[in-house]
């Protein structure tokens, strides 16, 4: 009956039970501080998992079974049962089960916790649209944390957002949505306490964490996407503690090698001229000419053009007459290169005809290719459900980066602008729309990439993935994306990277300078260096016609101050390289807001820690110049790095800051 759906018993065993109702079965797994809700439709299978891998380098290529258990603690609460409801005790939340709706709700002895919303909270017979739908209570004054790269302030309680990717060139950190990573999980604090909540799917959808009322419910949160079964990790513990926990259930964080947290070059400038070579020669001797110590450099797609169509593993011996000479030139000067690779294939491609007749693309149901704009032409796109298609990437990795002396790689342009449901993906012999997992398609790209050099012999890739999901840490790190040039980008850049490290994502960065917009003027030039010499990522990267490229020389005039920076940026790298090792062992982040240590901090504050050991305090505002802040207490002290004053915690205080400086950081005693 619609609206009205009496579950009843179906198995149980002391770490799961399943209850049906007119062809859905809701099962219930208890593990070590999570418990996982599955809504699972009678003869309709589920997708696998990519993401979940607890105590796992990675999972099988072909995914994992969503329902496993494998890798988790088990639990066996005890489970009190009427014919109306069911009740049990999980990590110190109180549970009960209506089993008519199969309403959920978890109080602790602060108060409710977690509630799925009165009336009906779940999708059953469609009686709130197609897919997965779940409404849960929403309490006022309550702070939600986390879905990815998402815009504007740490604290999304009350917006709204895309669950999806897309290319999102230039965009606004402040509104701007969807950007590129597809990461369907929240922490909500509430009277309660904290829980996460973490839905396991590929799919596009909506998360609505309070932007929509109506007048017959109670106040809600809702999540909703395509993928018709739904599986729920409710994740428990203090935020600290969930997210860690939401970091240990994707698995174990690929390491990131010690001269990746040095400089790192990039423009699309010099790739895209005609005397590639010669620019990316020059930069090597600028940096040593300027005193600026760089690690590697981003090479753009300009090195794969013929014309003005950029094409995937072609070398444009013209632009660079010998890839193997500059890798070696590079490398001997204390360089890696990172060569940009992008998932779709021109039709004017010269390898084009050969990947369609072996059928290595996604397709439509007649077997034709399907077709998308990309990059001034019609292309498609590789289809890496398909094991053919997969080795095939890898084979070209290898032949022709690895085997010409690159030895990592940079995976960009791969968010799968595909809507058509009539776009197939071979599913690993499983076939389903495309749009159904686009996000999969970045992630088993930036997996080929990185089986290619480790085949390879090489032990520690820098293997870079633009979008992310769930799981992708396993095996590559990423950036923020394209982001645009402005004081108040820099801002909400800053929520951003805050976002991110509360989602799972530990290595990152934005393109310091900004990518696409106007030349930074000088103040917000040297204002981006401060902030982004704290951060995982350290690049400078941009794309601006008609202007300089954002390059550490940039204000030839003020050289003198960029070294400063610089050369705390060489200092700091080992400590980051450490700090990186702790996050993989751990899982904590490596930046992190403060009150992820002490609850109850302002959740927008513009210092955070970086590290166990420093609290940085940037600068955003046009014309500041000075910094106000309130030291932590989670240090007796806070020692003035530089200047060599201390002051105890929780005393505010104000700090000199000039633009042409160094930036404002404390060490805790």
């Amino acid at each position: 009956m619609k609206f009205q759906h009496d579950f009843t018993l179906l198995s149980a065993t002391p770490h799961c039970r399943e209850y049906g109702c007119d062809g859905v079965t809701m099962r219930l797994d208890f593990f070590d501080h999570i418990l996982r809700v599955a809504l699972l439709r009678q003869g309709l299978p589920t997708v696998p998992t990519w993401s979940v891998c607890p105590g796992e380098p990675d999972c099988p290529r072909e995914g994992r079974d969503k329902l496993s258990r494998s890798g988790f603690t088990l639990a066996a609460p005890a489970v009190a049962e009427t014919d109306s409801n069911l009740s049990f005790t999980l990590d110190g939340v109180d549970f009960t089960v209506e089993k008519r709706n199969f309403r959920i709700t978890g109080r602790t002895e602060r108060g409710i916790l977690y509630q799925d919303r009165d009336g009906l909270a779940y999708n059953f017979d469609g009686e709130l649209g197609r897919g997965t739908v779940h409404y849960t209570r929403r309490e006022e004054g309550e702070r939600i944390f986390g879905l990815g790269d998402k815009c504007g302030r740490v604290n999304k309680a009350g917006d709204s957002f895309a669950l999806g990717c897309g290319d999102a060139m230039g965009f606004q950190a402040e509104s701007s949505d969807p950007l590129y990573k597809h990461v369907p999980f929240f922490i909500c604090e509430n009277g309660g306490g904290s829980y996460g909540a973490y839905y396991d799917t590929y799919s596009s959808g909506r998360v609505d964490l309070g932007r929509e009322h109506d007048n017959y419910f109670q106040p809600f949160k809702s999540v909703g996407y395509e993928e018709e079964n739904m599986v729920l990790y409710l994740i428990l513990g203090t935020t600290a503690e969930i997210v860690r926990r939401f970091s240990a259930l994707c698995g174990e964080m690929a390491p990131v090698p010690v001269w990746a947290f040095s400089y790192c070059g990039s423009t699309m400038e010099y790739t895209d001229a005609p005397d590639a070579d010669a620019r990316l020669r020059g930069f090597v001797a600028k940096c040593e000419k300027e005193g600026v110590t760089a690690r590697g450099f981003y090479l753009s797609s300009g090195y794969t053009q013929i014309g003005d169509k950029r094409c995937v593993f072609h070398w444009n011996r013209d632009k660079i007459p010998s890839p193997e000479g500059l890798a070696d030139h590079f490398r001997q000067h204390g360089m890696e290169l990172l060569p940009n690779v992008k998932p779709a294939f021109l039709t004017d491609h010269p390898l084009y005809d050969q990947m369609a007749a072996e059928g290595l693309f996604l397709h439509y149901g007649d077997g034709r290719p399907a077709l998308f704009p990309f990059w001034g032409g019609m292309a498609s796109y590789l289809d890496f459900t398909n094991p053919a298609a997969y080795d095939f990437w890898k084979r070209q990795v290898r032949r022709e980066l690895l085997d010409r002396g690159y030895r990592h790689i940079w995976n960009d342009n791969n968010e799968y602008d595909v809507w058509d449901e009539d776009v197939m993906a071979c599913g690993f012999g499983q076939p389903l729309p495309a749009k159904r997992i686009r996000p999969l398609f970045a992630y088993l790209m930036a997996r080929a990439s990185r089986e290619a050099c480790r085949e390879a012999g090489i032990a520690e890739p820098c293997n870079v993935s633009r979008c992310g999901m769930a799981g992708t840490t396993r095996v590559a790190t990423t950036w923020t994306g394209d982001n645009y040039t402005a004081f108040r980008e820099l801002r909400y850049n800053h929520y951003q990277a805050m976002t991110m490290s509360l989602s799972g994502f530990y290595f990152f960065g934005p393109d310091i300078g900004g990518f696409a917009g106007p030349k930074p003027d000088e103040e917000l030039f040297f204002r981006w260096l401060q902030y982004g010499v704290f951060l995982p990522r350290f690049v400078l990267h941009s794309w601006k016609p008609g202007a300089p490229s954002t390059m550490p020389w940039l204000y030839p005039e003020k050289m003198d101050a960029v070294r400063q920076i610089f050369a705390l940026r060489e200092t700091l790298a080992p400590y980051l390289h450490r700090q990186m090792e702790r996050s993989r062992r751990s899982h904590d982040p490596l930046i992190y807001p403060v009150f992820l240590r002490q609850p109850g901090y302002d959740c927008d504050s513009d210092c955070f820690f970086c590290g166990d050991d420093i609290l940085a305090c940037p600068v955003f505002d046009q014309g500041a110049d000075s910094v106000t802040v309130t030291l932590p207490t989670t240090a007796e002290r806070w020692r003035l790095r530089g200047q060599g004053a201390a002051y105890p915690g929780g005393e505010t205080v104000t700090v000199p800051c000039p633009w042409e400086g160094l930036p404002v950081w404390f060490t805790g005693e």
